[in-house]
């Protein structure tokens, strides 16, 4: 009952936390546009005086990551080739800067401070965030089954079944972390252990002192400590229902500015997606790079190809999506209700 407790109080927390940024920043919404707008003076500039203006832009798009420097996928892929930027010359845009976060909820922070333009992250935290009030619309989805990997302390428990009044470690609001409630669920667990919040850059450490005796890893640092040694006994991929997906989403302020800018997005993240399936070795090149050196067979197992899909939605990776806002809603750990369909973004 204790772990049900801190999952609930925890969200609740970080519920009532997003609301009251959102609130206060509505209520100084006149000096935070007067703030974005110096702080970005050498972003934004206006041509054409006493005419119609044509503004340009420095696009501020956020991704998860405790190690890359750009997001690894099509993205990340376009602007190191130096196609992103000019591809989106004619929407004004100057510059795309990708910023680092180690979290969804510290994403949807930044969102709701106007820190950001547009975010790439997974699909628990960016429903969280929309049903707290943030403002945003969906682009597409980045990734359709996202595999998390539960990691146990060495040795330690050697199944699902033996974590029975252990302690588990998660980053909480991420998709690890809905594939670790819904496991626990479908294993009767839910009631018999207790989840702690550790960020994932600690989790290791935590494994390492035996503070905890799991904790579910996403892509990149799973197979990177599984390859140092870490028991693996369970996988997000072995239940279909609990794979993540991964999204885009754009802020409706700018959105109202730059209407064709999703349809554009998009092209060009079909077009690197083109090229990576046409020449799959490089982009692993790429993305072990990106990702600070990291072994290729961690990256590959981290990345497949078939992980990315061609089309902004397909009928699997909405049947995903909807299915996680199902099981959010049913742990009552959205703040309010809306439709997917609502929150897409229409693909002409």
């Amino acid at each position: 009952m204790r772990s049900q407790v801190l999952e609930h109080s925890f969200f609740h927390r970080l519920f009532a936390s997003v609301i009251t940024v959102a609130f206060l920043f509505t209520l100084s919404s006149c000096a935070s546009k007067q703030s974005q707008s110096d702080t970005s003076a050498t972003a934004s500039s206006s041509t054409g005086a006493g005419s119609s203006e044509t503004k340009t832009l420095v696009l501020k798009v956020g991704f998860i990551s405790t190690e890359s420097k750009l997001p690894i996928g099509p993205e990340g892929w376009a602007i190191s080739k130096g196609t992103l930027t000019p591809a989106l010359k004619s929407l004004g845009i100057t510059e795309v800067k990708f910023i680092p976060f180690n979290g969804g909820p510290a994403l949807n922070e930044a969102l709701v401070s106007g820190q950001l333009d547009m975010g790439l992250y997974g699909d628990t935290p960016a429903l969280i965030g929309r049903a707290a009030g943030i403002k945003t619309r969906l682009i597409n989805q980045t990734r359709v089954g996202q595999n998390a990997w539960l990691v146990t302390k060495k040795n330690g428990p050697h199944s699902v079944a033996e974590l029975k009044s252990e302690k588990i470690g998660v980053a909480k609001g991420t998709y690890p972390h809905r594939y670790l409630m819904g496991l626990l669920e479908k294993e009767g667990l839910s009631k018999d252990v207790k989840v702690l919040q550790i960020p994932s850059a600690d989790a290791k450490a935590a494994l390492e002192r035996g503070d905890i005796a799991a904790y579910p890893f996403a892509m990149g640092s799973g197979p990177m400590v599984i390859a140092q040694g870490f028991p693996v006994i369970d996988q997000a991929k072995d239940h279909h229902e609990l794979v993540g997906t991964g999204v885009s989403i754009i802020t409706e302020e700018l959105l109202s500015q730059h209407p064709d800018l999703p349809q554009k997005w998009n092209k060009i993240r079909q077009q690197a997606l083109q090229e990576i399936k046409a020449n799959p070795e490089a982009f692993y090149q790429f993305a072990a790079k990106a990702s600070g050196d990291m072994p290729l067979a961690v990256v590959k197992e981290s990345y497949p190809l078939n992980l990315y899909p061609t089309e902004p939605f397909t009928p699997e990776g909405l049947k995903l999506l909807n299915s996680t806002k199902q099981f959010l809603t049913n742990q009552k750990l959205l703040r309010s209700d809306f439709d997917i369909k609502n929150w897409q973004v229409p693909n002409p």
